[in-house]
C-alpha cells in the first residue's frame, strides 16, 4: 500500500510537470516574459555545437562541464524540449530510470533513519510540490540533476558505501563545482568511532528524538567526538573518501581539459572562483561590482568576497558536522546567502535538503513556520518588483535593488536561526560497539 501511495504520488508529480513544459513552450511564443530559462537556451546551443564536434565554449556564457552538453545532444535530435523532460525528471519517478530522482532518494534517506511513513510522504511533498522546484526543472535548469547526485552520496554514507559517496562526490564537484564545501563535514562524518572496515555504521534510532535526556547527552559526546576525530585524520575510510573522489575529480578534468584546453579550464572551473558580474541579481556584492566594472579587480579583491562565507562555513560545519543532513543544509543556505552572483536557480540546492530536516524540527506550521515562509518569500517579491523595473521598464532603480538584496540577506538570516533554534539536534550515527575501540578508548 506504501508503495503505491509513493507511486500515484510521483507520477501525479510527473504528469504536473509535463503540462508545465508543454505550457512553457506556449508562453515562450505568446507573452513578453519567456517562461524557458536563457541558461537552457545556452546549455541547447552548447550541446549543438558538441553534436557538429565543435567546442561546446564556442559559445560564449557556457560555463559548466561538457557533460551537461553532452546529455542535451538530443535537444537537437529528438526536441528542443528533451532538457526539460530530462531535468524534470530528476524530480519525479518518471520514464528515465538511467538519472537519479531525488523524490525517491528523500524517501530514502528519511525511511534509511526509521521516520514514521506520513512525516516521510509530508517531506517527500514539500520537494515535488514546492513551486520553486517544478519550475525551476520545467524551465530548463539542470540544478536537480545536481540535487539528485548529492542526495545519493548522502544514501551510500548511511549505509557505510564510502567508495561508492567518494566516486559520486568527485564527479558532482567536478560537475557543478559549488557541492566542495560538503568536503569538510563528510570527512568528519567519516569518525573512526562510528566508521570502521568490515562494521556497518549504526543509524541513530528515530525514537531516541523524543527523549530529551538522551538526546542531551548525545549531544556532548559527539561534540567531544568531533573533535577527537581530528586527532585522527587519517582513517583508512578518510583516506579512501579523499583518494578516490580526487582522482574521479582529476579524471574528469583532465580528459575534458585535453579536449578542451584552458578555455575549458577556465570557463567550467575557474570562473567561479573569481567571477565578477554586473547583472542584477540577488546578491550584497551586485551594486559594488557594477560600479566598479570598468575598473580591473585585483585577485585579492575578488577573493575576499568568500572570507564571509568561509567564517559561516566552519562554525556551521564544526556545530553540526554530526548531524549531517542539517549541516549540509545550513551549509547551502548560508553558502548562497552570502554569495557574489545569486540567483533564483541556486535556491534548489538548499530546498533539496530542506525534507530531510523537516521530521527533526519543533517549528510549528503556525505562526512560526508561517512567519519564516512570509519573511522569505516577501523579501524575494520586493526584490522581484525592483528587478521588473530595471529590466522591463528601464528604471534607474539599482539603489533600491541593492537594498532590497540586503533585505533578502536579512530574511535568509532570520529563517536560518529560526530553523536553528527549532531543530531537534540528531546524530546520524551511534557509535560502533567493537572490541578493538573500546581497548582504544581505554588507552585514551
Amino acid at each position: 500500500m506504501i508503495s503505491i501511495n509513493i507511486r500515484s504520488l510521483l507520477w501525479l508529480s510527473a504528469i504536473f510537470r509535463a503540462i508545465l513544459i508543454v505550457y512553457g513552450e506556449w508562453q515562450d511564443s505568446h507573452m513578453e516574459v519567456r517562461y524557458t530559462d536563457v541558461d537552457y537556451l545556452v546549455f541547447s546551443d552548447a550541446a549543438s555545437l558538441m553534436a557538429s564536434g565543435d567546442s561546446p565554449y564556442k559559445r560564449t556564457t557556457y560555463r559548466y562541464s561538457p557533460l551537461l552538453a553532452f546529455f542535451l545532444i538530443p535537444n537537437s535530435i529528438i526536441h528542443r524540449s528533451w532538457g526539460k523532460f530530462l531535468f524534470s525528471a530528476s524530480g519525479a519517478k518518471t520514464f528515465l530510470p538511467l538519472y537519479l530522482l531525488v523524490g525517491v532518494f528523500i524517501h530514502s534517506i528519511l525511511k534509511l533513519r526509521k521516520v514514521p511513513e506520513d512525516l516521510c510522504m509530508y517531506s517527500v511533498v514539500v520537494w515535488l510540490f514546492n513551486p520553486f522546484t517544478f519550475t525551476i526543472g520545467t524551465r530548463g535548469n539542470c540544478e536537480p540533476i545536481v540535487c539528485a547526485m548529492i542526495l545519493w552520496i548522502i544514501i551510500c554514507l548511511l549505509k557505510g558505501n564510502v567508495l561508492q559517496a567518494a566516486f559520486w562526490y568527485g564527479l558532482v564537484v567536478h560537475f557543478r563545482i559549488y557541492p566542495i564545501i560538503y568536503v569538510l563535514p563528510i570527512i568528519l562524518i567519516l569518525d573512526p568511532l562510528f566508521f570502521r572496515s568490515g562494521l556497518k555504521p549504526r543509524l541513530q534510532n528515530w525514537s531516541s528524538r523524543q527523549d530529551k535526556t538522551l538526546r542531551s547527552s548525545n549531544k556532548v559526546t559527539d561534540q567531544y567526538d568531533l573533535w577527537k576525530a581530528l586527532k585522527t585524520v587519517f582513517s583508512k575510510e578518510r583516506v579512501m573518501f579523499g583518494l578516490v573522489s580526487g582522482a574521479v575529480f582529476l579524471s574528469c578534468t583532465g580528459l575534458f581539459f585535453y579536449l578542451y584546453g584552458w578555455e575549458f579550464l577556465h570557463e567550467a572551473l575557474l570562473y567561479h572562483l573569481t567571477r565578477t558580474d554586473p547583472r542584477h541579481n540577488f546578491s550584497i556584492y551586485f551594486y559594488h561590482i557594477y560600479l566598479h566594472y570598468e575598473h580591473e579587480f585585483l585577485m585579492v579583491e575578488k577573493l575576499i568576497s568568500f572570507l564571509p562565507q568561509f567564517i559561516v562555513q566552519l562554525v556551521l560545519i564544526f556545530r553540526f558536522a554530526q548531524d549531517l543532513p542539517f549541516c549540509l543544509f545550513m551549509q547551502t543556505v548560508a553558502f548562497v546567502a552570502f554569495n557574489k552572483v545569486v540567483t533564483a536557480q541556486y535556491f534548489v540546492w538548499f530546498f533539496c535538503l530542506l525534507p530531510l530536516i523537516l521530521p527533526w524540527s519543533n517549528m510549528k506550521l503556525k505562526w512560526e513556520g508561517l512567519s519564516c515562509i512570509l519573511v522569505w518569500i516577501g523579501a524575494q517579491l520586493h526584490w522581484l518588483m525592483w528587478g521588473y523595473l530595471l529590466e522591463f521598464k528601464g528604471k534607474n532603480v539599482f539603489l533600491q535593488l541593492w537594498l532590497a538584496g540586503l533585505l533578502f540577506l536579512a530574511a535568509n538570516t532570520f529563517v536560518l536561526i529560526m530553523i536553528t533554534c527549532r531543530h531537534t539536534y540528531s546524530p546520524v550515527f551511534q557509535r560502533l560497539e567493537h572490541p578493538t575501540l573500546k581497548n582504544a578508548e581505554k588507552n585514551n
